[in-house]
């Protein structure tokens, strides 16, 4: 299920110079943000929690998880070299399966150990914030990765459709319309981390067993649903 070559060559676009400038500009301003705050404030377990729930799971992971999910897979369909790629003796499932762990890799990476360390530098994991915040962001690091995957594999228009679910419903709505929360991957991550912060300090519009079943869900469909559509693509090509 895993291809060690196809893992390099993704790895190699989603860390080419461009992309790689783009994805250290959040997380260099995330901690800042926090240098920052914690310079002016003080240690305050509120504010690490504002700070870290406004910022880092709110805007820069879904951000992070839509260059990774759809640079993962979305610039070989547009230039179409994806077609040496399916042309190789790999199953297309190995193909999806293995863009996804790259695309994971890197989101955790970029996403999970700056919330950390940010959570660190504000109030040094007091009421286990920064703990809370970094699983928050691992386990949404797989959900976003699963559906901006599964964008850059059925449209061309996969960065706007993601920008658009990232900052316009996960953000805006979300923060509107108590309804649209509950199908929200930042209110299912936040649920796993208000039972690990101390009480009061996180909360999420999504209960604990309704979060975990639906990060699963939404990944495992998005997965196989990516897998389909390259078959697809693959018999488009053919014809």
């Amino acid at each position: 299920m895993y291809e060690p070559t196809v893992a390099r060559l993704t790895y190699r676009a989603l860390l080419g110079r461009r992309r790689a400038a783009i994805l250290f500009v959040l997380p260099a301003l995330l901690i800042l943000i926090a240098v920052a705050v914690r310079l002016l404030t003080g240690a305050d377990d509120q504010v690490a929690a504002d700070v870290l729930g406004g910022f880092a799971i709110a805007t820069m992971i879904p951000l992070i998880g839509v260059i990774a999910g759809t640079g993962a897979i979305g610039p070989e369909i547009d230039d179409g070299s994806i077609v040496y790629l399916l042309a190789k003796p790999v199953k297309r499932s190995t193909i999806i399966f293995t863009k996804l762990i790259v695309a994971i890799a890197v989101t955790m990476a970029f996403s999970a150990i700056p919330t950390f360390i940010a959570g660190l530098i504000l109030n040094g994991n007091g009421g286990q914030i920064a703990i809370a915040y970094t699983v928050a962001a691992l386990v949404a690091s797989i959900a976003y990765s699963a559906l901006f995957l599964l964008l850059g594999t059925v449209t061309r228009h996969a960065v706007v459709i993601g920008l658009v679910y990232a900052l316009v419903w996960e953000t805006l709505f979300g923060s509107l319309v108590p309804g649209a929360r509950t199908l929200s991957v930042q209110q299912w991550s936040l649920s796993l981390a208000e039972r690990i912060g101390a009480d009061g300090m996180i909360t999420s519009d999504v209960g604990l067993p309704t979060a975990v079943t639906l990060l699963a869900v939404v990944t495992v469909v998005a997965t196989w649903y990516a897998g389909q559509k390259l078959r697809t693509l693959k018999l488009a090509g053919e014809e």
